[in-house]
Parts: C-alpha cells; sequence; structure tokens
C-alpha cells in the first residue's frame, strides 16, 4: 500500500504561495527556500539514476570526481515584491556555495527551457500566477524543466523546519556567485518561433494579445509581430501593483472588448506568468482549455502525432470534452487539479498532450510545464494550416452546462468532518441520478472551496451548487 505522503507545512499544488512579506512569503522564508533547494542539490548522489520522480537525485548527474558547481536560475514575474524575494532566495543559494544566472521578468514555462537550455542545475520562478499582486509565489524545476516530484518538496520542508540547514556555512571562495543574464528574453523568443512550422507566416491575421501585465508583455507580442501578425497588445505596461487587474486570462473578457470593436481574427489572454492561456475567436466567443484540448487532439490525430490514444485532463475538465474525444475513439485521462499532476499521468501514460480547462496545455514534446506561448502558437499554426478560424474549428466539442462556485474559507477543514455539507452533496447526487457529476475540493493555491457541478438544466445545479456553497460558508467561512 502506498504510503500517505505527510501534510505539508509549506509547500501547495504550485509551490509556496502566500502574501508578500507575510508568512511564508517573506525574505527570510525566501532565503530558507533558497539554502534548501541547494541543500538538496549536494544530496545528490552520483550512483543514483537520474530521473525526477526520485528524491534528492533530480540534480543533474556527475561523476563520483567531478567538482561540480551547481547553478540555480532565478525568474520572476512583474509583483513589486519580486525584487524582495528575488534577492533573498538568490542570498540563500549563494550562501550555500552554489552560483545564481537571473533572468528577471521571465513567464515561467520560459524559466523552465532555460533551466535546460543553459545546462542549470536547477530552476525557481518567483510569481504567484494568476493572483493579485499583493500575494507572491515561489516554485521549483529540477535540471530537466519539470516541477519537483512531492518528495523533494518534502524534504526542503523537512530541511527548513528541523534546523539541519544551519550547519552549512561554506567560507572564502566556496561562497556562490550571481551573473545576471541580459539575453534571456532573446532566447525564449527563439525557442518559441522555433515550436512554429517553418513554412507558415501570421501575416494578414489581426490578433489581440492581453498579458496581463505579467511576465509575457515582451516576449509574447514581440513573437507573434516576428511571425507576421498585425498585434494589438493590451496588458503591456506592468508596474508592479497591475499584475492581473481585469485582464489577462481570469478576465478574458478586456481581449474580447478589444477584438469585437477592432474586428480582430483572435485574441489570446495570458495570466501573470503565462503558462495558462485562454482564447476568444472572432465573434466574442470565449474558449477554456477543454475546448484547446479537444481541437489539438483532433488535429494531432488526424496527423499521426497523437501519443498514448488520448489527453490527459483533471477532474474539472467538462464532460463534453469526454464525449468529443470518445466520437473520435480517443480517451481522456483524469488527474487531480494541478498541472505537475497532469505531466505526471502524461509521463506515466507516454501521452504529449494533456492540460486543465483553466488554460494550462501541455504539449510535452514542446515543452515540460504549461506554455501559454506555445499553446497559442499552436492553435495559430492550426488555424492557418486549415484555413479556418477559430469559431469553426471548436464545433468539435460541446460543453455541457457547468456551474463552479467559490467560496472564501479560513481553514481547510476536512468535509468528511462536516455532516451538512457530505449530506447536502449526497442529496444533490441523488437529484441529479447520474444525469451529472458534482465535485467539492479546496484550492491549492488560495483559501477557497470550489464547488463543481454538471447537469442537464443550468438553473437547477447553479442552485444546487449555491446550496452547498452556503453549507460550507456556515461551516469554515470567512
Amino acid at each position: 500500500m502506498k504510503k500517505k505522503p505527510a501534510k505539508r507545512r509549506l509547500f501547495g499544488t504550485d509551490g509556496v504561495r502566500g502574501v508578500a512579506n507575510q508568512e511564508p512569503m517573506t525574505s527570510e522564508m525566501a532565503l530558507k527556500l533558497g539554502r534548501a533547494i541547494a541543500k538538496v542539490l549536494y544530496e545528490s548522489q552520483p550512483s543514483e539514476s537520474s530521473g525526477r520522480m526520485a528524491p534528492a537525485s533530480f540534480a543533474r548527474q556527475n561523476g563520483a570526481n567531478d567538482k561540480h558547481r551547481f547553478k540555480i536560475l532565478i525568474g520572476k514575474d512583474t509583483r513589486l515584491s519580486g525584487y524582495m524575494l528575488e534577492t533573498a532566495l538568490a542570498s540563500g543559494i549563494v550562501s550555500m556555495g552554489a552560483d545564481v544566472l537571473l533572468v528577471g521578468p521571465m513567464p515561467t514555462p520560459g524559466v523552465a527551457f532555460l533551466t535546460r537550455s543553459m545546462r542549470a542545475d536547477a530552476g525557481v520562478v518567483i510569481s504567484a500566477s494568476h493572483n493579485p499582486y499583493q500575494d507572491n509565489g515561489i516554485k521549483f524545476f529540477s535540471w530537466d524543466g519539470f516541477k519537483l516530484p512531492d518528495e523533494v518538496e518534502a524534504r526542503m520542508e523537512e530541511i527548513i523546519f528541523s534546523g539541519e540547514i544551519e550547519t552549512s556555512r561554506p567560507t572564502a571562495g566556496a561562497i556562490g556567485k550571481a551573473f545576471r543574464i541580459s539575453d534571456a528574453v532573446g532566447r525564449y523568443n527563439v525557442f518559441l518561433k522555433n515550436s512554429f512550422p517553418r513554412n507558415l507566416t501570421l501575416e494578414g491575421l489581426k490578433i489581440v494579445v492581453d498579458c496581463g501585465h505579467g511576465a509575457a508583455y515582451k516576449v509574447v507580442p514581440e513573437v507573434l509581430s516576428e511571425l507576421g501578425a498585425q498585434i494589438l497588445p493590451i496588458g503591456v505596461l506592468p508596474d508592479g501593483e497591475n499584475i492581473n487587474r481585469r485582464c489577462g486570462a481570469l478576465y478574458p473578457e478586456t481581449a474580447r472588448e478589444v477584438l469585437l470593436h477592432e474586428k480582430a481574427d483572435f485574441a489570446v489572454a495570458l495570466d501573470g506568468d503565462a503558462d495558462r492561456a485562454v482564447f476568444i475567436d472572432e465573434t466574442g466567443e470565449i474558449l477554456d482549455g477543454d475546448h484547446i484540448l479537444a481541437i489539438c487532439a483532433l488535429d494531432m490525430q488526424e496527423k499521426g502525432i497523437l501519443k498514448g490514444n488520448g489527453v490527459v485532463a483533471t477532474v474539472m475538465s467538462n464532460l463534453g470534452l469526454d464525449i468529443a474525444m470518445k466520437k473520435a475513439g480517443l480517451e481522456v485521462v483524469r488527474a487531480q487539479v494541478g498541472d505537475r499532476y497532469v505531466v505526471e499521468k502524461m509521463v506515466a501514460g507516454n501521452y504529449n498532450l494533456g492540460g486543465e480547462q483553466s488554460g494550462h496545455i501541455l504539449f510535452l514534446d514542446h515543452n515540460s510545464t504549461g506554455d501559454g506561448a506555445i499553446t497559442c502558437l499552436q492553435m495559430l499554426a492550426l488555424m492557418v494550416e486549415k484555413r479556418k478560424r477559430l469559431s469553426e474549428l471548436h464545433s468539435v466539442m460541446k460543453r455541457l452546462p457547468q456551474v463552479l462556485v467559490n467560496v472564501n474559507v479560513k481553514e481547510r477543514k476536512d468535509f468528511s468532518h462536516m455532516p451538512k455539507v457530505t449530506e447536502k452533496i449526497a442529496e444533490i447526487e441523488r437529484a441529479l441520478a447520474g444525469r451529472g457529476r458534482v465535485l467539492v475540493r479546496y484550492s491549492g493555491t488560495e483559501l477557497l472551496a470550489r464547488v463543481m457541478i454538471e447537469g442537464e438544466d443550468q438553473k437547477k445545479i447553479r442552485a444546487m451548487a449555491d446550496d452547498i456553497a452556503s453549507e460550507i460558508r456556515a461551516e469554515v467561512g470567512k
């Protein structure tokens, strides 16, 4: 029987996250995390096989006598608190004798790429993704650009809270150095363009690009423009406090308004660290990750390049995706919410396409994590190749009515310990009688309970979701 993992004290589903300058997202904790990532690198044993799943073996392997100097690459989004956390994190790393490569504002998938490309031993992203600017977060990648396995994150927590980290204090020339990489955006730009078919251009397309005042504010408009598109950029003036503010992937209505006003062909809205993308077709219809998965899966199947005979989605994905895939003879494998868990299922089952309804789409043939820019380029290439507008492509999937209600909570109390909540869920499941489903879970990155219901009648499932939300609010709401 698989051992149940210990309850986490720092790491959630996507690194460590919280309000900047409050526990745990303080400069002091950033310094400790920097020391901890360096320590687990030093714990890597040359005799261990290389791979991302085993703890303490995620670093690039070296010969027994090789005096390798570890390098850790750090990128961030555009939040004001990024300066504070970047400095502390780098200080912690160099204090352990490892070197730091600073790339500045860079999308999360860009950090994953650069970590691999620059042969770094690990990568770090300072970002709270789609959260408001007051929050921030720190997440880690191993040398191969995949997020750290749970076991390594657990080991980092152990190092921090046991105090064992205090004994490692290299001196003199053994202290690490920090280097600023000035051409990081250019390197990622070339990587992105290489993912786009060389025989295609975007000439003649008018595209709205909403970067949410986040990490992609330079690179994505630049790439699309260099490929020939006419760009209408919004969300490209970060000031440290406006990231995700009524723009980007959580507010695609902003890009939609510009698209309709300017009669553009296509719009893409990215979140703060540009690992997710939401699209708007030329009629103004907003498409989420489920639609993108369906369109791309069928295209890749047609080309004979879809691996695993299906896609990996999450428990939140719409049943309409299952129906669309089933019609094509493809399967949908479901993972728990979080792109790291999608990746794990993809690697285990040899799938090359997966993602989340939120817009994290993973093309493992191109990058090792969700990449909003790669997703955008793949969609545009598909449109150009087929000479079809996005509105013509998304008819491959019909969404079933789905409602998602978020409840602000003060703690993540086990739902099984709240009888009124479990009774209400059971009552609604009986009412749905197999013609829908109920999913209640806590967010891994925010203090939110999420109530999702699918069914045949939009009004009825809305009322059902509100009923469950009311019971949760009465127990743990704030």
